[in-house]
């Protein structure tokens, strides 16, 4: 009897599809210099202008001339890619001149580039606990996936700690030798809570108990710091992590991850990282970019200060009319809906009607019965932007469209 695989597949997306959280791509295009404005390709074939709530270009630094003209320039100069991997023939000095600039952002003494902050964290993470004989690594439970998956893929013990809970994760690194090996695993900005973790009092267990630290900042990166450096530069607490790991492709506006630590630990993930031995290496304009939206941001608090402006005044609007969203220390807003057929229902209206684009946030990114708006009032956007979102999502509250999951 012949297996029919593609019927097999197709049971499988229409699962789920009965649960409500198959997602649909919005075909949109940036226009240079109208962010977070965009042209919406609609399926039946017309074009209309939005405005983007959920975007990760949180300084609008994507848009910014700097880092056009050095992607442009790059490509000019040395062509459109790397021609091969890091290890043959794909450094170039676009590749150098961007991790001396991370090395000297986090005051590491080394930085490694990787493909994207995915590749980053798998990469990282796996190598670096495989290398450690008998590691024992300890994973906040609300980490990004690649975190886990590079946990995962290290083939040592874990432990998963509940979220932010400095009392469990003691009590875990308790019932481990102290004299093992270790790993604390957290990140800073955790995106979907849009909250912070506790860094100085991991860190002071890392101390008390011979661990090792790994912070992933991919969403603080660009964002917190007198220079960009992240929450860890924010709170002073740079030279108490290990390894930091960040993106390119969030308040920097392109695309790639990367860490910094010490020298001998870049080293070893540079020489067994998988992920990275076999990936070929970033475009010239990418890197270029990259780089001078970094060296920006060590300079300039101006989006910075537009931003955090920004998400007050949201988070203003959102308390007073006592919506349901996430108080979390961070630039994220999540709203919860707490139910996937609505979350995209209400994220089809604010399309259609307001002309808004938000993504819902289901399952598997967030548990089932949590399921969000995750709004993201960057630096470009403006106080009319602000107050107009706000006014929608009253009038889809009070019309019983919105929150009737949690109402």
């Amino acid at each position: 009897m012949s297996i029919n695989y593609a019927q097999h597949y197709q049971s499988c997306v229409d699962k789920v599809r009965e649960e409500g959280r198959y997602r649909v791509f919005a075909t949109l295009e940036r226009i240079v210099g109208n962010f977070p404005r965009a042209n919406y390709y609609q399926p039946d074939g017309s074009i209309k202008e939005v405005t983007i709530w959920c975007s990760n270009d949180y300084l609008g630094m994507g848009q910014h001339q700097k880092v056009i003209e050095a992607a442009r320039k790059a490509t000019e100069r040395c062509g459109a890619g790397a021609g091969g991997t890091r290890n043959i023939s794909g450094t170039m000095k676009y590749h150098v001149d961007l991790e001396g600039s991370l090395s000297d952002l986090h005051n590491k003494e080394a930085a490694l580039v990787f493909s994207s902050g995915y590749v980053a964290n798998e990469g990282a993470l796996s190598t670096l606990g495989k290398l450690l004989p008998d590691a024992a690594l300890f994973s906040d439970s609300m980490n990004h996936a690649s975190m886990i998956h590079g946990i995962k893929g290290s083939k040592q013990e874990k432990f998963i700690f509940r979220h932010n809970d400095l009392e469990h994760l003691e009590e875990l690194l308790k019932s481990v030798d102290i004299k093992r090996p270790k790993i604390i695993a957290f990140e800073s900005v955790y995106s979907m809570e849009g909250d912070i973790a506790p860094i100085k009092e991991i860190c002071d267990l890392a101390d008390k108990y011979n661990a090792m630290t790994y912070l992933d900042e991919v969403h603080a990166v660009g964002l917190y710091g007198p220079r960009g450096g992240g929450v860890a530069e924010m709170r002073g607490l740079m030279d108490r992590i290990d390894v930091i790991e960040g993106t390119f492709g969030k308040a920097y506006g392109v695309m790639g991850g990367y860490i910094a630590g010490k020298a001998s630990i870049v080293d070893a993930v540079r020489c067994y990282a998988s992920g990275f031995i076999f990936t070929t290496g970033h475009t010239p304009a990418t890197l270029a970019a990259a780089r001078a939206s970094v060296e920006h941001l060590k300079e300039s608090n101006v989006e910075r200060q537009k931003i955090s402006e920004n998400v007050s005044l949201l988070k203003g609007l959102l308390e007073k009319e006592g919506m349901p969203f996430l108080k979390g220390e961070s630039h994220i807003v999540p709203l919860i809906v707490g139910e996937p057929t609505c979350c995209k229902e209400v994220t089809d209206i604010l399309l259609e009607k307001y002309n808004i684009y938000v993504q819902p946030i289901n399952y598997p990114t967030v548990p089932k019965g949590t399921e969000r708006l995750r709004l993201t009032a960057t630096a470009v956007h403006t106080a009319e932007d602000i107050e107009y979102l706000a006014k929608a999502l009253l009038e889809l509250w009070e019309c019983n469209h919105l929150f009737r999951a949690v109402a």
